[in-house]
């Protein structure tokens, strides 16, 4: 088994690992490529400027992350085009799967950047030219491969010249409108032939050939090669599916119910957000993956998780301990009596410990990094509805009604594979979430939240609380005052997505609490329904990868609309985009 992610830039040991096994893959498969251009597909990812086209590197894995094979995609936004530079699978890995997947995938990302569809190069199967049989048999596969998702070559031009005379590498420019039906004009097809070749091989064809060439492109509009190898019938060339946003719920999270008067965390939280979900047709359903513990012990104490997992597991069904004794005199000193402990790990006296919290939390936890994992693999949104909730756990304390951050766990996943913003809204100061990313300038952490002098959790969330150490100035706290109304709330959430942008993460975690609701039982400000869409629509400007993890919301008669307005808000900001581009293609059909 493999999957297929994403590779935004060579920061993390992660990425600098995958991009090393492609340098292989391409020394071993491509021996007589030149020099130059292994040296320069590290630097494509970071320097757009230079190269005048954004770099994307699909990498497909093993569960060691060992690269099985790889995609590389030019994005050429100023003529909407994606040039599909490089696909290749690892030495004997041609089997299983790995080129269909990876091609599939690259018509996925490039449906998802709005352009006419994928251009690449590949051998001619002209039996004149092919001295070799096997040579010949190779490129016939290769076309045949091609074919069955429709993309073929464009026919009368001399695209496919000797660069010096008696070159026998020759190249059809091949296209794939991605089942999107267009016809490319011949204006547009001179565009594209013409920045292809000045912006990859400027160095080594002559300006005058390169003019030679797309003035060669004389058809308008363009044509492709009639089907050579395959029935037409049997082409995929229909839209790649979309995604839409995936949905991961903790199905198991009602066994976390404390019926003690006046918890408001309730199983009914998230069967009124389900409710209103079902409505749209926004959502694809993805099952929960257990997640090993060390994810949850790279942000959490190792003490504490084993004291919540022990803790738990002693108790009988249906008893809930709360805090009597805060033994914080002497921290290296915890009374023996596991429900004496309880205050050793807590930060109120609110948040009960019973049989089923670290059950239902441990599960919060698995949809989180499913969830972040259906990011890396071609997700823009991913949804993780959950409960209990999880941004008031510290590195090595509950409260809240959080046990396990699971922002935090599926943030600090994300971030072996580039830097990772983390937004919360939730009404309370997630402090669990600054605590664990406190001293790290990988991870930014940003709230935006009641002031702490009136609300809940009191002791964080400050202004002036930056970060400490290599963290200085990675976090930033946003707290309001307790009346404060939609418009000057929707200017700090703009403050809040400029220094978000200016970060220039990969990802993006949203800490989602809906209790920043009108008459929220623990909030006092006063969003409606359109509020939460704008602030969706807001959110979604950022153009990130973007995992969604649910925090608070309390009142259940709103809980569900205001969740998907929100949902409908975030992505409503992508098929804008979708649609403005797809109006200016115009296609000919």
């Amino acid at each position: 088994m493999f999957r297929i992610r994403k590779i935004y830039d060579d920061a993390s040991p992660r990425n600098r690992s995958a991009i090393e096994q492609v340098l292989e893959i391409l020394r071993q498969q491509f021996p007589g490529a030149r020099p130059v251009e292994f040296d320069k597909l590290p630097k494509q990812l970071t320097d757009p400027l230079k190269y005048k086209y954004r770099s994307v590197l699909l990498v497909a894995e093993d569960g060691m992350d060992n690269v099985k094979g790889f995609a590389m995609l030019l994005h050429m936004p100023d003529i909407e085009i994606v040039y599909l530079e490089l696909v290749s699978a690892a030495p004997g890995g041609t089997g299983g799967g790995i080129g269909s997947a990876l091609y599939e995938r690259v018509r996925e990302e490039a449906l998802s950047l709005n352009v006419y569809g994928i251009f690449f190069e590949c051998s001619v199967d002209d039996p004149k030219v092919i001295q070799g049989p096997e040579t010949l048999k190779q490129n016939i596969a290769r076309l045949r491969f091609y074919e069955r998702y429709g993309a073929r070559p464009i026919i009368n031009n001399v695209y496919a010249s000797p660069v010096n005379e008696g070159d026998q590498d020759l190249y059809y420019l091949v296209f794939d409108d991605i089942g999107q039906g267009v016809t490319l004009r011949r204006q547009i097809a001179r565009k594209v032939v013409r920045a292809i070749l000045e912006r990859k091989y400027s160095d080594v064809i002559p300006k005058k050939q390169i003019d030679e060439v797309v003035n060669s492109f004389r058809d308008d509009p363009i044509r492709l090669r009639e089907p050579r190898y395959l029935n037409p019938k049997k082409f995929s060339d229909t839209l790649p599916k979309t995604k839409g946003i995936a949905l991961i719920v903790n199905e198991g999270h009602d066994i976390h119910h404390v019926r003690d008067h006046g918890y408001v965390e309730a199983p009914v939280r998230l069967s009124a957000i389900l409710h209103h979900l079902n409505k749209t047709s926004l959502f694809t359903r993805i099952n929960p993956k257990r997640t090993p513990e060390k994810y949850i012990k790279a942000v959490h104490d190792h003490n504490f998780v084993h004291y919540l997992r022990r803790a738990c597991a002693r108790l009988p069904m249906g008893k809930s301990i709360y805090p009597i004794i805060f033994p914080i005199r002497n921290v290296a000193r915890p009374p023996k009596d596991f429900e004496l402990q309880v205050g050793y790990y807590c930060v109120d006296t609110f948040t009960p410990l019973n049989h089923n919290a670290y059950l239902a939390a441990r599960g919060a936890v698995d949809c989180a990094v499913t969830g972040a994992n259906a990011i890396l693999e071609g997700f823009d949104i991913a949804y993780a509805l959950v409960r209990p909730p999880g941004h008031h756990a510290e590195r090595r304390a509950f409260g809240g009604f959080c046990y396990f951050n699971s922002a935090a766990v599926a943030a600090n996943y994300l971030s072996s594979y580039g830097r990772v913003a983390v937004l919360d809204v939730d009404f309370h100061h997630g402090n669990g979430t600054q605590n664990i990313f406190y001293q790290r300038a990988d991870v930014f952490t940003v709230s935006i939240h009641g002031d702490p002098h009136f609300a809940y959790p009191h002791f964080s969330g400050f202004a002036d609380e930056k970060g400490e150490g290599d963290g200085m100035g990675y976090n930033l706290n946003l707290p309001l005052p307790e009346k404060t109304d939609v418009d000057r709330y929707q200017r700090t959430l703009t403050r809040a997505l400029k220094k978000i942008a200016d970060f220039r993460p990969a990802f993006l975690v949203v800490a989602l609490g809906l209790d920043t609701a009108k008459a929220d039982p623990t909030g006092t400000w006063q969003l409606v329904a359109k509020d939460f869409h704008a602030n969706g629509r807001m959110i979604g400007g950022l153009n990130l990868p973007t995992l969604v993890v649910q925090e608070g919301g309390y009142r259940t008669r709103t809980l569900g609309s205001n969740a998907r307005h929100f949902f409908e808000g975030l992505w409503a900001t992508h098929r804008v985009r979708a649609k403005s581009s797809k109006q200016k293609q115009a296609p000919v059909k």
